[in-house]
């Protein structure tokens, strides 16, 4: 008698994932003449942590005090440093008791879901979004609701958009800046988002991973719009610790007990040793900056050769380290095309198919938080490229 399966399996794939290891498999392929594979598919720092955390983990690995389980919510110091970066950052005076640590901003939505809606509630998100938004609500039994969107909303959305929805739903997840078009909700947006969901018993889930990586907008934070917002930060983006699976979120009151009790029977708690080092971290302000200028450099400089190189429709690059661009006029669907380029270029890139199940097809999302050496080598690989093809033509 065959044995049940669990439905909530069934969620599509993480398909950057699928792409990684299709580079992964490129590089190992390649002879010694060939080009190296420059990553541009994944949003992870091509350097670590910084030195300080680093050092921090060392010392505590070689301390007299056992690492173990922490509180589930984390640890106090470094909870009450996550307030203090609300003060330094936003002006926002924020008690501890609202910071929960996460195993990673990943740990942080099935909290967050699960504590601020039941199976069955309609959550809405702006497309393109981060794909395990809707794969994990799907997974836990929520109903997506996508907002269609596009350049001239900056990829964001709008009261308008949810005034339009019938019926409203129960919640509303927004990224500032956003994956995958790096595109923000600049401050006046977030506010009147954040208090439209507030007056209309919406939930709103503000993904802002990617604070401290802007460039040209100034970031706000839903926690200073909303006292019934949840916040989802990480310190993997600005602070490059990716591997090390820490994040944190802020919590509304309703929800801090609920979601406290959600973390002890799933994670326990986030590892002993990242928190330790992510609190380190907090004091590495100034390697942290200059390589946040390095990511700049890196966008200027696609920003001027990608529309010579044939990616004359790109999003408005104000934050993260992504550029979205539209490929809907080479009539190449979007993972054929990154598999060709994958194939003759040894660029990976992300197709949109992940970001977007309608209207991805059409799109490529670029990472540039690699090395700059290796954006620079992207871009003459990709303006040869179209050389060729134009001769080829």
């Amino acid at each position: 008698m065959p044995l049940k399966a669990g439905r909530g399996g069934n969620i599509p794939p993480f398909r950057v994932m699928d792409v990684i290891a299709a580079a992964n498999a490129h590089a190992a392929a390649r002879g010694p003449q060939d080009p190296q594979v420059i990553r541009m598919e994944v949003g992870q720092p091509a350097r670590g942590a910084p030195h300080g955390a680093i050092a921090a983990a060392t010392a505590a690995l070689a301390g007299s005090h056992p690492l173990g389980y922490t509180e589930a919510f984390g640890l106090p110091s470094l909870r009450r440093r996550i307030a203090g970066h609300y003060g330094a950052w936003y002006s926002l005076d924020l008690c501890a008791d609202r910071i929960a640590v996460t195993t990673g901003a990943s740990g942080a939505f099935p909290l967050a879901f699960l504590a601020a809606f039941d199976q069955g509630d309609r959550i809405a998100m702006a497309a393109p979004y981060y794909p395990p938004y809707v794969n994990i609500l799907t997974a836990l039994g929520m109903r997506p609701v996508i907002l269609e969107t596009g350049a001239e909303t900056r990829f964001q959305p709008t009261v308008a958009m949810l005034e339009a929805l019938d019926p409203r739903p129960e919640g509303l997840i927004v990224a500032s800046p956003c994956n995958p078009a790096g595109t923000m909700l600049h401050p006046d947006e977030l506010a009147g988002l954040a208090r439209w969901c507030h007056e209309n018993g919406v939930r709103l889930v503000s993904d802002e991973i990617y604070h401290g990586l802007h460039y040209d907008s100034p970031i706000a934070t839903a926690a200073a719009f909303s006292p019934s917002a949840i916040v989802v930060n990480s310190f993997s983006k600005y602070f490059s610790m990716t591997g090390w699976r820490v994040g944190w979120m802020v919590l509304p009151a309703d929800l801090r007990r609920p979601a406290e009790r959600l973390a002890q029977n799933m994670f326990i708690s986030a590892p002993h040793i990242a928190q330790v080092a992510a609190e380190a971290a907090f004091d590495c302000t100034e390697e942290l900056e200059a390589r946040r200028i390095g990511y700049r450099r890196s966008r200027d400089l696609l920003l001027e050769a990608l529309p010579r190189a044939g990616f004359d429709r790109l999003s408005a690059a104000e934050g993260a380290f992504y550029l979205y661009a539209d490929i809907s006029a080479r009539h190449e669907p979007s993972p054929e095309f990154c598999a060709r380029m994958l194939r003759e270029l040894s660029i990976a890139a992300t197709p949109g198919v992940d970001f977007d199940a309608r209207h991805g097809h059409g799109f490529v999302r670029f990472s540039y938080c690699g090395g700059e050496a290796d954006m620079a080598e992207a871009a003459e690989r990709l303006l040869r490229w179209r050389t060729d093809e134009t001769i080829a033509r």
